[in-house]
Protein backbone atom coordinates (compact mmCIF):
# COMPACT_ATOMS: atom_id res chain seq x y z
CA UNK A 1 0.00 0.00 0.00
CA UNK A 2 1.29 3.22 -1.42
CA UNK A 3 0.99 6.41 1.00
CA UNK A 4 1.81 10.02 1.10
CA UNK A 5 2.38 11.78 4.16
CA UNK A 6 2.26 15.32 4.14
CA UNK A 7 3.49 17.83 7.06
CA UNK A 8 3.65 21.57 6.65
CA UNK A 9 7.47 21.50 8.30
CA UNK A 10 9.64 19.43 10.19
CA UNK A 11 10.32 22.16 13.07
CA UNK A 12 10.72 20.83 16.91
CA UNK A 13 7.54 19.02 18.22
CA UNK A 14 5.54 16.37 18.37
CA UNK A 15 4.43 15.83 14.73
CA UNK A 16 7.16 16.17 13.04
CA UNK A 17 8.76 13.35 15.46
CA UNK A 18 4.91 11.56 15.05
CA UNK A 19 5.23 11.33 10.87
CA UNK A 20 8.91 10.37 11.15
CA UNK A 21 7.74 7.64 13.59
CA UNK A 22 4.60 6.31 11.30
CA UNK A 23 7.32 6.63 8.15
CA UNK A 24 9.29 4.31 9.53
CA UNK A 25 7.54 2.10 11.94
CA UNK A 26 4.99 0.94 8.82
CA UNK A 27 7.90 -0.25 6.40
CA UNK A 28 8.00 -3.34 7.70
CA UNK A 29 4.41 -3.75 7.11
CA UNK A 30 4.34 -3.24 3.92
CA UNK A 31 3.36 0.63 3.72
CA UNK A 32 5.76 1.88 1.25
CA UNK A 33 5.48 5.82 2.67
CA UNK A 34 6.66 8.78 1.05
CA UNK A 35 6.89 11.89 3.35
CA UNK A 36 6.45 15.40 2.15
CA UNK A 37 7.20 18.40 3.93
CA UNK A 38 8.12 21.98 3.89
CA UNK A 39 10.53 24.10 4.68
CA UNK A 40 11.38 24.92 8.38
CA UNK A 41 11.14 29.33 8.68
CA UNK A 42 14.15 31.27 10.31
CA UNK A 43 13.43 31.82 13.78
CA UNK A 44 12.28 27.75 14.43
CA UNK A 45 14.94 25.01 15.04
CA UNK A 46 14.67 22.33 12.24
CA UNK A 47 14.32 18.46 13.46
CA UNK A 48 15.28 16.74 9.96
CA UNK A 49 18.42 15.08 11.98
CA UNK A 50 15.29 12.96 13.46
CA UNK A 51 14.46 11.43 10.16
CA UNK A 52 17.90 11.12 8.77
CA UNK A 53 18.86 9.08 11.91
CA UNK A 54 16.10 6.81 10.97
CA UNK A 55 17.06 6.58 7.27
CA UNK A 56 14.72 8.79 6.00
CA UNK A 57 14.87 11.80 3.10
CA UNK A 58 11.64 13.46 2.88
CA UNK A 59 10.86 15.19 -0.17
CA UNK A 60 11.24 18.71 0.21
CA UNK A 61 8.36 21.21 -1.16
CA UNK A 62 10.06 24.53 -0.65
CA UNK A 63 6.80 26.71 -1.26
CA UNK A 64 4.73 25.15 1.17
CA UNK A 65 5.16 27.65 4.58
CA UNK A 66 3.40 27.39 7.90
CA UNK A 67 1.11 31.16 6.86
CA UNK A 68 -0.93 31.84 4.08
CA UNK A 69 0.69 32.95 1.06
CA UNK A 70 0.22 33.06 -2.64
CA UNK A 71 2.81 30.30 -2.63
CA UNK A 72 0.16 28.18 -1.94
CA UNK A 73 -1.08 27.83 -4.97
CA UNK A 74 2.20 26.77 -6.14
CA UNK A 75 2.37 24.14 -3.69
CA UNK A 76 -0.92 22.81 -4.58
CA UNK A 77 -0.36 22.39 -7.93
CA UNK A 78 3.33 20.53 -7.19
CA UNK A 79 1.41 18.47 -4.85
CA UNK A 80 -1.51 17.73 -7.60
CA UNK A 81 1.01 16.68 -10.05
CA UNK A 82 3.00 14.45 -7.27
CA UNK A 83 -0.16 12.41 -6.77
CA UNK A 84 -0.89 12.15 -10.84
CA UNK A 85 3.17 10.44 -10.78
CA UNK A 86 2.74 8.49 -7.34
CA UNK A 87 -0.43 7.48 -7.80
CA UNK A 88 -0.70 6.64 -3.71
CA UNK A 89 -3.68 4.86 -2.17
CA UNK A 90 -3.92 7.49 0.99
CA UNK A 91 -2.90 10.76 1.13
CA UNK A 92 -2.60 11.26 4.63
CA UNK A 93 -2.04 15.14 5.79
CA UNK A 94 -0.93 16.08 9.31
CA UNK A 95 -1.53 20.16 11.06
CA UNK A 96 -3.21 22.92 9.53
CA UNK A 97 -1.31 24.09 6.48
CA UNK A 98 -0.69 20.95 5.19
CA UNK A 99 -4.24 19.34 5.61
CA UNK A 100 -5.65 22.39 3.44
CA UNK A 101 -3.00 22.15 0.57
CA UNK A 102 -2.76 18.34 0.63
CA UNK A 103 -6.78 18.23 0.60
CA UNK A 104 -7.53 20.69 -1.53
CA UNK A 105 -4.72 19.24 -4.02
CA UNK A 106 -6.44 15.83 -3.00
CA UNK A 107 -9.84 17.26 -4.61
CA UNK A 108 -7.97 18.21 -8.12
CA UNK A 109 -6.29 14.67 -7.89
CA UNK A 110 -10.05 13.04 -7.88
CA UNK A 111 -11.49 15.36 -10.63
CA UNK A 112 -9.31 16.73 -12.58
CA UNK A 113 -7.62 13.33 -13.37
CA UNK A 114 -8.96 11.44 -16.43
CA UNK A 115 -9.76 8.42 -16.91
CA UNK A 116 -7.70 7.10 -14.18
CA UNK A 117 -9.78 4.87 -11.04
CA UNK A 118 -6.52 5.02 -8.95
CA UNK A 119 -7.38 8.59 -8.51
CA UNK A 120 -11.23 7.75 -7.84
CA UNK A 121 -9.99 5.13 -5.23
CA UNK A 122 -7.37 7.22 -3.47
CA UNK A 123 -8.53 7.96 0.24
CA UNK A 124 -7.73 10.90 2.36
CA UNK A 125 -7.37 11.42 5.76
CA UNK A 126 -6.36 14.33 8.20
CA UNK A 127 -4.53 13.84 11.63
CA UNK A 128 -5.51 16.96 13.74
CA UNK A 129 -2.46 17.07 16.30
CA UNK A 130 -4.01 20.73 18.09
CA UNK A 131 -6.24 22.44 16.05
CA UNK A 132 -6.29 26.67 15.29
CA UNK A 133 -9.71 27.42 16.41
CA UNK A 134 -8.74 29.75 19.00
CA UNK A 135 -6.17 31.44 20.72
CA UNK A 136 -3.78 31.61 17.20
CA UNK A 137 -5.57 33.98 15.03
CA UNK A 138 -7.95 37.32 15.38
CA UNK A 139 -11.59 36.88 15.13
CA UNK A 140 -11.87 36.99 11.28
CA UNK A 141 -9.13 34.74 10.32
CA UNK A 142 -9.91 32.23 12.73
CA UNK A 143 -13.69 32.42 11.40
CA UNK A 144 -12.15 31.93 7.67
CA UNK A 145 -10.25 28.94 8.70
CA UNK A 146 -13.11 27.30 10.22
CA UNK A 147 -14.89 27.48 7.31
CA UNK A 148 -12.20 25.89 5.43
CA UNK A 149 -11.66 23.28 7.77
CA UNK A 150 -15.38 22.54 7.11
CA UNK A 151 -15.38 22.54 3.71
CA UNK A 152 -12.70 20.28 3.74
CA UNK A 153 -13.78 17.85 5.55
CA UNK A 154 -17.03 17.37 4.46
CA UNK A 155 -16.10 17.17 0.63
CA UNK A 156 -12.54 16.11 0.57
CA UNK A 157 -11.67 13.70 3.89
CA UNK A 158 -12.43 10.26 4.41
CA UNK A 159 -10.94 9.90 7.66
CA UNK A 160 -9.92 12.57 10.72
CA UNK A 161 -7.86 11.47 13.03
CA UNK A 162 -8.00 13.41 16.41
CA UNK A 163 -5.21 12.27 19.05
CA UNK A 164 -7.88 12.40 22.41
CA UNK A 165 -11.71 12.63 22.82
CA UNK A 166 -11.94 15.63 24.25
CA UNK A 167 -10.00 17.17 21.15
CA UNK A 168 -12.82 14.67 19.21
CA UNK A 169 -15.86 16.88 21.33
CA UNK A 170 -14.05 20.05 20.68
CA UNK A 171 -13.21 19.98 17.15
CA UNK A 172 -16.38 17.98 16.11
CA UNK A 173 -19.07 19.16 18.83
CA UNK A 174 -18.29 23.09 19.68
CA UNK A 175 -16.59 23.55 16.15
CA UNK A 176 -18.76 21.54 14.05
CA UNK A 177 -15.74 20.42 11.51
CA UNK A 178 -16.78 16.99 10.12
CA UNK A 179 -19.17 14.26 11.00
CA UNK A 180 -18.70 12.15 14.20
CA UNK A 181 -18.63 8.99 11.77
CA UNK A 182 -15.50 10.33 10.16
CA UNK A 183 -13.59 10.63 13.09
CA UNK A 184 -11.68 7.93 14.38
CA UNK A 185 -9.44 8.54 18.15
CA UNK A 186 -5.90 7.35 17.72
CA UNK A 187 -3.58 8.74 20.95
CA UNK A 188 -0.20 9.44 19.92
CA UNK A 189 2.53 6.68 20.60
CA UNK A 190 6.46 7.11 21.61
CA UNK A 191 9.60 4.91 21.95
CA UNK A 192 9.03 4.14 25.32
CA UNK A 193 12.53 1.94 25.36
CA UNK A 194 14.53 5.38 24.98
CA UNK A 195 13.52 5.91 28.63
CA UNK A 196 13.83 2.41 29.97
CA UNK A 197 17.22 3.95 31.85
CA UNK A 198 15.94 7.09 33.57
CA UNK A 199 16.81 6.84 37.11
CA UNK A 200 20.14 6.43 36.10
CA UNK A 201 20.17 9.00 33.89
CA UNK A 202 18.82 11.31 36.71
CA UNK A 203 21.94 13.12 37.57
CA UNK A 204 23.17 13.90 33.83
CA UNK A 205 21.58 17.44 33.29
CA UNK A 206 21.56 18.19 37.05
CA UNK A 207 25.17 18.05 37.39
CA UNK A 208 25.35 20.33 34.18
CA UNK A 209 23.39 23.05 35.87
CA UNK A 210 25.20 22.58 39.25
CA UNK A 211 22.26 21.19 41.04
CA UNK A 212 22.19 19.07 44.68
CA UNK A 213 19.82 16.43 45.06
CA UNK A 214 17.78 18.78 47.41
CA UNK A 215 16.98 21.47 44.76
CA UNK A 216 13.65 21.20 43.58
CA UNK A 217 14.13 21.60 39.03
CA UNK A 218 10.69 23.02 37.92
CA UNK A 219 10.76 22.83 34.29
CA UNK A 220 9.14 23.84 30.73
CA UNK A 221 9.33 21.93 27.64
CA UNK A 222 8.57 23.28 24.38
CA UNK A 223 8.97 26.17 21.68
CA UNK A 224 9.00 29.72 23.01
CA UNK A 225 5.71 30.71 20.74
CA UNK A 226 2.84 32.69 22.03
CA UNK A 227 0.44 29.73 22.10
CA UNK A 228 2.62 27.71 24.83
CA UNK A 229 2.08 31.22 27.13
CA UNK A 230 5.63 30.33 28.54
CA UNK A 231 4.94 33.96 30.12
CA UNK A 232 2.60 32.36 32.56
CA UNK A 233 5.51 29.79 33.84
CA UNK A 234 7.66 32.97 34.54
CA UNK A 235 5.02 35.01 36.46
CA UNK A 236 4.10 31.61 38.48
CA UNK A 237 8.20 31.12 39.34
CA UNK A 238 7.83 34.47 40.59
CA UNK A 239 5.09 34.32 42.97
CA UNK A 240 6.65 31.36 43.82
CA UNK A 241 9.91 32.67 44.41
CA UNK A 242 8.16 35.35 46.87
CA UNK A 243 5.44 33.35 48.72
CA UNK A 244 8.08 30.22 49.55
CA UNK A 245 11.24 29.65 50.91
CA UNK A 246 11.64 26.14 49.30
CA UNK A 247 14.81 25.78 47.54
CA UNK A 248 13.54 25.84 43.87
CA UNK A 249 14.93 26.60 40.42
CA UNK A 250 13.67 26.93 37.11
CA UNK A 251 14.50 25.06 33.49
CA UNK A 252 13.33 26.28 30.11
CA UNK A 253 14.03 23.76 27.42
CA UNK A 254 13.25 25.03 23.59
CA UNK A 255 13.80 27.80 21.80
CA UNK A 256 11.51 30.17 19.48
CA UNK A 257 10.86 33.77 18.60
CA UNK A 258 9.98 34.91 21.95
CA UNK A 259 13.08 34.00 23.35
CA UNK A 260 14.77 37.35 23.61
CA UNK A 261 11.66 38.65 25.25
CA UNK A 262 11.04 35.96 27.81
CA UNK A 263 14.90 36.61 29.14
CA UNK A 264 13.72 40.31 29.50
CA UNK A 265 10.50 39.36 31.17
CA UNK A 266 12.33 36.90 33.62
CA UNK A 267 15.22 39.77 34.46
CA UNK A 268 12.43 42.45 35.57
CA UNK A 269 10.47 39.53 38.09
CA UNK A 270 13.66 39.28 39.23
CA UNK A 271 14.52 36.00 38.28
CA UNK A 272 17.53 36.05 36.52
CA UNK A 273 19.36 33.62 39.11
CA UNK A 274 16.59 31.40 38.87
CA UNK A 275 15.50 30.30 35.38
CA UNK A 276 18.32 28.36 33.11
CA UNK A 277 17.38 28.98 29.22
CA UNK A 278 18.78 26.08 28.09
CA UNK A 279 17.28 26.00 24.47
CA UNK A 280 16.73 23.31 21.99
CA UNK A 281 18.15 19.88 23.23
CA UNK A 282 18.28 16.72 21.87
CA UNK A 283 18.41 14.71 24.93
CA UNK A 284 15.12 14.17 26.29
CA UNK A 285 16.52 10.72 27.74
CA UNK A 286 18.86 12.82 30.57
CA UNK A 287 16.97 16.24 30.62
CA UNK A 288 13.16 14.74 31.62
CA UNK A 289 15.26 12.61 34.40
CA UNK A 290 16.58 15.59 36.12
CA UNK A 291 13.35 17.27 36.03
CA UNK A 292 11.70 16.83 39.79
CA UNK A 293 8.69 18.67 38.23
CA UNK A 294 6.86 19.46 34.60
CA UNK A 295 4.91 22.30 33.47
CA UNK A 296 2.78 23.35 30.71
CA UNK A 297 0.67 26.18 29.96
CA UNK A 298 -0.57 26.55 26.37
CA UNK A 299 -3.25 27.93 25.78
CA UNK A 300 -4.34 25.59 23.17
CA UNK A 301 -2.89 22.07 22.87
CA UNK A 302 -3.85 18.79 21.23
CA UNK A 303 -2.50 15.69 22.85
CA UNK A 304 1.07 17.46 24.26
CA UNK A 305 4.07 14.82 23.55
CA UNK A 306 6.24 16.77 26.31
CA UNK A 307 3.56 15.62 29.06
CA UNK A 308 3.73 12.20 27.16
CA UNK A 309 7.45 12.15 27.54
CA UNK A 310 7.39 13.76 30.92
CA UNK A 311 5.02 10.36 32.37
CA UNK A 312 7.19 8.17 30.46
CA UNK A 313 10.27 9.29 32.86
CA UNK A 314 7.51 8.63 36.15
CA UNK A 315 8.12 12.87 36.25
CA UNK A 316 4.88 14.92 37.97
CA UNK A 317 3.05 16.75 35.78
CA UNK A 318 1.16 20.78 36.20
CA UNK A 319 -0.75 21.95 33.20
CA UNK A 320 -3.19 24.17 32.22
CA UNK A 321 -6.36 22.63 31.85
CA UNK A 322 -6.58 22.50 27.79
CA UNK A 323 -7.33 20.21 25.06
CA UNK A 324 -6.14 16.39 25.20
CA UNK A 325 -4.47 17.70 28.57
CA UNK A 326 -7.89 17.00 30.18
CA UNK A 327 -8.08 13.25 29.10
CA UNK A 328 -4.20 12.66 29.91
CA UNK A 329 -4.38 14.38 33.54
CA UNK A 330 -7.61 11.68 34.34
CA UNK A 331 -10.42 12.65 36.90
CA UNK A 332 -10.07 14.58 39.55
CA UNK A 333 -9.25 13.31 42.73
CA UNK A 334 -11.56 14.02 45.67
CA UNK A 335 -10.46 16.05 48.14
CA UNK A 336 -9.34 14.70 51.59
CA UNK A 337 -10.26 15.44 55.14
CA UNK A 338 -7.37 17.93 55.25
CA UNK A 339 -6.85 19.70 52.21
CA UNK A 340 -5.12 23.43 52.23
CA UNK A 341 -7.91 25.86 52.09
CA UNK A 342 -6.07 27.27 48.48
CA UNK A 343 -7.44 24.02 46.96
CA UNK A 344 -9.70 26.09 44.66
CA UNK A 345 -6.89 27.90 42.50
CA UNK A 346 -5.85 23.81 41.28
CA UNK A 347 -7.04 20.35 40.62
CA UNK A 348 -5.68 17.22 41.74
CA UNK A 349 -6.18 14.75 39.46
CA UNK A 350 -4.88 11.32 39.23
CA UNK A 351 -2.05 11.48 36.98
CA UNK A 352 -0.97 15.29 37.29
CA UNK A 353 -2.28 19.07 38.50
CA UNK A 354 -4.58 20.46 36.99
CA UNK A 355 -5.08 24.74 36.67
CA UNK A 356 -7.05 26.72 34.65
CA UNK A 357 -5.61 28.75 31.37
CA UNK A 358 -4.02 31.83 32.16
CA UNK A 359 -3.92 31.25 36.11
CA UNK A 360 -0.81 32.46 37.59
CA UNK A 361 -1.69 32.07 41.06
CA UNK A 362 -3.16 28.98 40.46
CA UNK A 363 -0.22 27.68 38.79
CA UNK A 364 2.18 29.07 41.77
CA UNK A 365 -0.20 27.24 44.37
CA UNK A 366 -0.20 24.02 42.21
CA UNK A 367 3.45 24.10 42.29
CA UNK A 368 3.66 24.94 45.75
CA UNK A 369 1.84 21.67 46.62
CA UNK A 370 4.04 19.75 44.72
CA UNK A 371 7.08 21.01 46.27
CA UNK A 372 5.65 20.29 49.56
CA UNK A 373 4.64 16.93 49.13
CA UNK A 374 7.24 14.39 47.86
CA UNK A 375 5.50 11.55 48.57
CA UNK A 376 2.67 13.57 46.07
CA UNK A 377 4.79 13.84 43.24
CA UNK A 378 5.75 10.03 43.45
CA UNK A 379 2.40 8.93 43.41
CA UNK A 380 1.46 10.79 40.11
CA UNK A 381 4.38 9.99 38.37
CA UNK A 382 3.73 6.70 38.99
CA UNK A 383 0.15 6.94 38.06
CA UNK A 384 1.54 8.81 34.94
CA UNK A 385 3.79 5.99 34.07
CA UNK A 386 1.26 3.03 34.05
CA UNK A 387 -0.86 5.09 32.14
CA UNK A 388 1.54 6.03 29.50
CA UNK A 389 2.82 2.40 29.53
CA UNK A 390 -0.63 1.09 28.72
CA UNK A 391 -1.96 3.94 26.21
CA UNK A 392 0.88 5.50 24.52
CA UNK A 393 3.64 2.51 23.24
CA UNK A 394 4.55 3.35 19.79
CA UNK A 395 3.83 -0.16 18.60
CA UNK A 396 0.00 0.63 19.65
CA UNK A 397 -0.27 3.87 17.40
CA UNK A 398 1.42 1.79 14.25
CA UNK A 399 -1.09 -1.03 14.97
CA UNK A 400 -3.98 1.71 15.17
CA UNK A 401 -2.95 3.31 11.82
CA UNK A 402 -1.98 0.50 9.76
CA UNK A 403 -5.47 -0.95 10.78
CA UNK A 404 -7.02 2.91 9.93
CA UNK A 405 -5.59 2.19 6.44
CA UNK A 406 -6.95 -1.26 5.58
CA UNK A 407 -10.20 -0.72 6.86
CA UNK A 408 -10.24 2.86 4.29
CA UNK A 409 -8.81 0.24 1.45
CA UNK A 410 -10.58 -2.55 2.60
CA UNK A 411 -8.06 -5.03 1.69
CA UNK A 412 -5.82 -6.28 3.33
CA UNK A 413 -2.97 -4.93 0.86
CA UNK A 414 -3.14 -2.96 -2.70
CA UNK A 415 -0.85 -4.76 -5.21
CA UNK A 416 0.52 -2.32 -8.25
CA UNK A 417 2.92 -3.01 -10.72
CA UNK A 418 6.11 -2.04 -9.78
CA UNK A 419 7.75 1.37 -10.41
CA UNK A 420 10.80 2.62 -11.26
CA UNK A 421 13.01 4.48 -8.44
CA UNK A 422 12.29 8.24 -8.06
CA UNK A 423 15.78 9.28 -8.54
CA UNK A 424 14.05 12.40 -10.17
CA UNK A 425 11.46 12.79 -8.16
CA UNK A 426 12.07 17.09 -7.98
CA UNK A 427 12.75 17.46 -11.60
CA UNK A 428 9.30 15.40 -12.33
CA UNK A 429 7.54 17.72 -9.84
Amino acid sequence: MKILRIIARLNVGGPARHVIWLTEGLKPAGYETLLVAGVVPPGEDDMSYVAAAAGLQPFILAEMSREISVKDVLTIWKLFRLMRRERPDIVHTHTAKAGTVGRVAGLMYRWLTPAAPAARQCRFVHTYHGHVFHSYYGRLKTRLFLAIERFLARFATDRIVVISEQQRREINEVFRVGRRKQFAVIPLGIDMGAYASWRDRRPRMRAELKLNDDVVLIGIVGRLTEIKNHRLFLQAAALLKKNTGSKVRFAIIGDGNLRRDLEDQAKSLGLSEDVSFLGTRTDPEDFYPALDIVALTSLNEGTPLTLIEAMANARPVISTAVGGVVDMLGPQVPPAAKQDNQRAAYQLCQRGVSVASGDAEGLARGLARLIEDPGLRDELGRNGFEFVIRNYAKERLLTDIAKLYRDLAQTESVRRPAEPPNENLESRV
